[in-house]
């Protein structure tokens, strides 16, 4: 994995070019049509291994409202859950995120469902912590000739993407979420850490900071309680804090990078390669880490990583500071609609 991080987040300069493509100031590459194909093909088998009453369940209309209304919480959801599924179905469902999502990035989607289990276990309620209470919802027809998006989602977990044949793929909000964030001794997994890695990544990071780029990266000596940009204030954080990558030092820049390629890694390559090179098309100076509460491990704590073309956010305060929600956005194409208008324009 350490080998896919340096080839992303450092084969791209500030004038980088993508499959020939100049990335200009505002201008944004989307994933390869190549990609919405094969996604396309995906999400066609996937349907075709449903009953007609799982279509029913999954099949949603473009334009519905419910499209852009994603949660990380336990509820109610439109679409076929995962055990409403037969063998056939489950296997194109994964196969579906298979080309969507790296090795690393379904593994996550593995390891949260069976992190829902694993909760179930520890309160005693494997009703309500239902692994298999995890939904997909298809909005459009991949048999049609227009865009459709789709969403997989449950407790701690939310993924969206768009897809427009022939144009290419737009990924965000994506949510993982981890309760609890490190399995207790008293659970046979325990010790595992299912967004260990950032985290350790960010601790790492923050703590060779020293003097005017530690104090301008602490933007507040408490943790909010959850990530800012959450579901319906996805766009509430439009001014950047913290430190800017200007002001580190090249190792320093490289860890911000390399936490920024944990999160956006858990996509295609196809997706991860050309969101890192926006994100360095911004330029060090666009891009800010900040940090909020403890810089102790264990105790509540909060991270940033906020420019024009991504923020990611990582919040581990509640029980004990040991049950973590990280979102990634990319700000310019949340839900795929400026893929969506540019697909309608395209096409009239």
């Amino acid at each position: 994995m350490a080998r896919q991080i340096t080839r992303r987040a450092f084969a791209f300069g500030a004038s980088a070019t993508i499959a020939g493509v100049g990335l200009g100031a505002g201008e944004q590459v989307i994933a390869s049509p190549a990609l919405a194909d094969d996604l396309t093909k995906a999400l066609s088998n996937f349907v075709q291994r449903m009953s007609p009453a799982n279509r029913r369940r999954a099949m949603h209309q473009i334009n519905d409202r419910r499209r852009e209304d994603w949660h990380y919480v336990p509820r109610s959801r439109p679409g076929v859950r995962i055990d409403q599924l037969s063998g056939a179905g489950q296997r194109a469902l994964w196969d579906v995120l298979g080309v969507l999502m790296s090795a690393r990035g379904v593994s996550q989607v593995r390891g949260t469902i069976e992190l829902e289990g694993i909760l179930g276990d520890l309160t005693g309620n494997r009703s309500f912590r239902d692994p298999d209470n995890y939904v997909f919802t298809l909005f459009g027809d991949p048999n049609g000739t227009g865009p459709v998006a789709f969403r997989f989602e449950g407790h701690h977990l939310s993924v969206n993407a768009l897809v427009a044949k022939g144009h290419g793929v737009a990924v965000t909000p994506v949510f993982f979420g981890a309760n609890p964030a490190k399995v207790p001794s008293r659970h046979h997994h325990k010790g595992f850490r299912l967004l260990g890695s950032e985290e350790d990544a960010a601790f790492q990071l923050v703590r060779s900071l020293e003097g005017a780029a530690r104090q301008r990266a602490i933007i507040a000596d408490r943790a909010p309680r959850d990530v800012i940009a959450g579901p319906g204030r996805e766009d509430f954080l439009k001014t950047f804090a913290g430190q800017p990558l200007s002001g580190l030092s090249e190792g320093q820049m490289a860890g911000v990078y390399r936490i920024t390629d944990l999160f956006v890694g858990t996509m295609s390559d196809r997706i991860a390669t050309e969101i890192m090179a926006r994100v360095r098309n911004d330029g060090a100076d666009k891009l800010h880490f900040a940090w909020a509460g403890s810089l102790v491990p264990g105790r509540p704590h909060y991270f940033r990583i906020h420019g024009p073309s991504i923020l990611v956010e990582y919040d581990n305060t509640q029980n004990g500071a040991n049950h973590v929600h990280a979102l990634w956005l990319d700000p310019r194409e949340m839900f795929g609609r400026d893929l969506l208008a540019k697909h309608h324009k395209r096409a009239h």
